[in-house]
Parts: C-alpha cells; structure tokens; sequence
C-alpha cells in the first residue's frame, strides 16, 4: 500500500515526523508485578513502512486479551477497516469507515464476524461561534 502525496498533504509536519519515526516500528509494553517482580506482556503496537498502526494487542496474564487490525484507503491514508478479535484471536467485530472530504469522519458501519451489518454510527460535527 502505497499512500499517495495527497494524502499525505492532509498531515501536519508534526504527524509526518511522528509517522517517520515509526515506520516498521514494534512497540512492546511490559508490566511488572512489585511483590513478586514477575513480569508479563501488556500491549504490543505493530507500524508498517508508512508509520500507520496495523495491529494492536492487548493482554492478560494468561495471554492474549483482544486484538484490532487496521486497513488504510491507498489514496487517503486514512483506516477504512478494523477487525477486533477476542482472546481466541476470532473475529468478534469488523468496522468499516467512510470520511468526508475534510478528513473527519462520516460514518463507521459495524459488522458482526459472519458479514451482517449490526450498526451504523454518524458523525455529526457542530461547531458554535462561541
């Protein structure tokens, strides 16, 4: 997946660098118990070559807890598909996203594992001149 120049004109500098500094990044998280020093896995966060986040894990002390795969639009470089799983790394969720031409988000269509819409969520942004 290639994100175009366009897209990537929509970042400030600021989301640019940060993007470059976690390109084929993985970023572990460790817990550590006081009493018995014991130490296990928390959170492990995987970029891919353009710095996006593609996987996150989340864990217990017994394993994985949930984890959530992201897919990017090549043109916009925004997520257009999550997939949550459990802790028996099954499909509990998929979410797909649709975005307005200013890059903030329209709506988020939630699916259950077998493909059926569940739920649609719209986003309303109202600004007050306050």
């Amino acid at each position: 997946m290639v994100e175009t120049a366009a897209a990537q004109s929509l970042l400030t500098p600021e989301q640019l660098a940060r993007r470059e500094r976690r390109k084929n990044l993985t970023v572990k998280e460790w817990n550590t118990d006081s009493k018995t020093k014991t130490r296990w896995l928390d959170h492990v966060k995987v970029y891919d070559s353009q710095g996006r986040c593609i996987e996150e894990i989340e864990y217990a002390t017994y394993g994985q807890r949930s984890r959530v795969t992201s897919t990017y639009d090549d043109v916009t470089g925004k997520v257009v598909e999550e997939v949550e799983y459990n802790d028996r790394n099954k499909p509990m969720r998929i979410r797909k996203y649709e975005w307005n031409a200013d890059g903030t988000k329209a709506k988020q269509y939630n699916y259950l594992p077998n493909g059926k819409l569940f739920s649609v969520k719209v986003f309303e942004y109202i600004f007050s001149d306050r």
